[in-house]
């Protein structure tokens, strides 16, 4: 049985059974990872508080049959709406350390096109999937590919959950 320590970023919390939860969380050390907390959802909980999502924590977890919770430490806390944090657990890939992306995360002056820029898809030199103009506003998750303005709000009414604005800055 391994234990490990590292500050993470809490993306996502989804219920499991009737009293745990599974966390999807950014981790400093070790990238995105999926953990389970044991009785995180009893009222008298105290990992609840310190795993909400955008959350910033030290965690502590072990291996044995899957990745488990033991305990949390709220640090502080990301200025990311809950969307945009589903949208970061989306496109983060399990176990891969994102040194500069955390500092993006963590340094307060978060925007899409450079975390985008950071995980391989720069919108600098991107052009529109449908039309090839540049300067693209949309990026749409599932088929890797920016649009512009036009076409990107067309693609965000149709995959709410899946196209993000790069324009707006949080």
């Amino acid at each position: 049985m391994q234990e490990y320590v590292t500050d993470a970023i809490v993306l996502k919390k989804d219920p499991l059974g009737d009293l745990d939860g599974r966390y999807t969380l950014f981790t400093k050390r070790f990238g995105r990872i999926m953990a389970k907390a044991k009785s995180s959802r009893k009222i008298t909980s105290k990992l609840a508080p310190h795993l909400e999502p955008g959350i910033v924590a030290k965690v502590r977890f072990i291996e044995t049959k899957g990745t488990q919770l033991i305990d949390a430490l709220k640090s502080g806390q990301v200025a990311l709406s809950l969307g945009d944090l589903h949208f970061l657990s989306q496109l983060l890939p399990d176990a891969e350390p994102e040194p500069a992306l955390w500092e993006l995360l963590t340094g307060g002056n978060f925007t899409w096109a450079a975390a985008l820029a950071i995980l391989g898809w720069d919108p600098a030199g991107a052009e529109c999937a449908t039309c090839g103009a540049r300067k693209p506003s949309y990026f749409y998750i599932a088929q890797q590919e920016f649009y512009c303005r036009t076409h990107g709000a067309a693609a965000s009414k149709a995959h709410k959950d899946a196209v993000l604005s790069i324009d707006a800055r949080l």
